[in-house]
């Protein structure tokens, strides 16, 4: 069976996210360890760590991730944005060690116009040296993006390029979203374009190499290149494409989360987790 969650607000407490996940009955959860808008967030406290070690271990050792931030692009060609960019990472993959959070989500970033390749090339160097200087053992999961505009992540062609590049190959493994899958133009909603996309996928990253997961339906089109999350069913996937992957018992046992949008009382959250609990058979 799939374990699925939610990523969730730290409000008030990096450890208060776990009470959050447990009000939607999720399994798995996910988090930003900083504000994911600022380059040089507050250092992590000794009795903030301790809070949030105790409530992982109260949760039972859920699967735990963290979103690394927005701001972070190793693979643009302006020098000054990349080394804020890798020690953004770098104290990232700190702060994770830390909490004892072992997966950090990371999107590829853009090439800024000057091509795939350069690029590629950029965010292998860059994320290198962040695994280097972090000192950490934290695994690194590249996301799967839409490959809206300049950005990099849309084929797994493209994953799979860093993933065998990196130095710190043991350290990096992939997250997929199904929204950004769809968007990209992977076919979810049948049961033959949904195989063709898990086949391609294993033949190029290799399914061992997927770590983590985010459901997430789409507002846009099957190819729109645009990433906008939509409920669970609500959008252009459907129930369909999300039976088709929840069935898979290839991917049976991986964490996975709903990155849809919520009010404060999470009913979304706990609609959304129920849908897809629905659908697994």
């Amino acid at each position: 069976m799939p374990l699925l969650g939610a990523h969730e607000s730290v409000s008030g407490g990096l450890h208060l996210a776990f009470s959050r996940i447990e009000q939607v009955g999720g399994e798995v959860l996910q988090i930003f360890t900083r504000n994911q808008r600022q380059w040089q967030p507050a250092e992590l406290k000794g009795p903030e760590i301790d809070l949030f070690r105790s409530a992982h271990e109260q949760s039972g050792a859920m699967p735990v991730a963290s979103h690394a931030s927005y701001l972070v692009n190793l693979a643009t060609p302006q020098k000054e944005l990349r080394e804020k960019s890798v020690n953004n990472l770098i104290l990232e993959l700190q702060r994770c060690d830390a909490l004892g959070v072992p997966f950090v989500v990371l999107h590829p970033g853009s090439h800024g116009g000057d091509g795939v390749e350069a690029g590629l090339e950029r965010f292998v160097a860059s994320l290198d040296q962040a695994i280097a200087k972090s000192g950490t053992e934290v695994r690194v999961l590249v996301e799967t993006t839409s490959g809206q505009g300049t950005g990099l992540g849309r084929t797994f062609e493209e994953l799979a390029y860093i993933l065998d590049r990196s130095q710190y190959r043991q350290l990096l493994g992939v997250c997929i979203d199904t929204c950004h899958l769809f968007a990209a133009g992977y076919e979810l909603r049948t049961a033959l374009g949904y195989e063709a996309t898990i086949t391609a996928l294993d033949r190029t990253v290799g399914l061992d190499r997927v770590h983590f997961v985010h459901l997430n339906d789409s507002k846009k089109d099957l190819g729109s290149r645009v990433d906008r999350h939509e409920h669970i069913g609500k959008g252009a996937i459907g129930l369909e494409g999300f039976r088709n992957l929840l069935s898979d018992s290839r991917l049976a046992g991986l964490p996975m989360v709903i990155e849809t949008p919520k009010g404060e009382n999470l009913a979304e959250d706990r609609e959304n987790l129920h849908t897809l609990r629905s659908l697994i058979s």
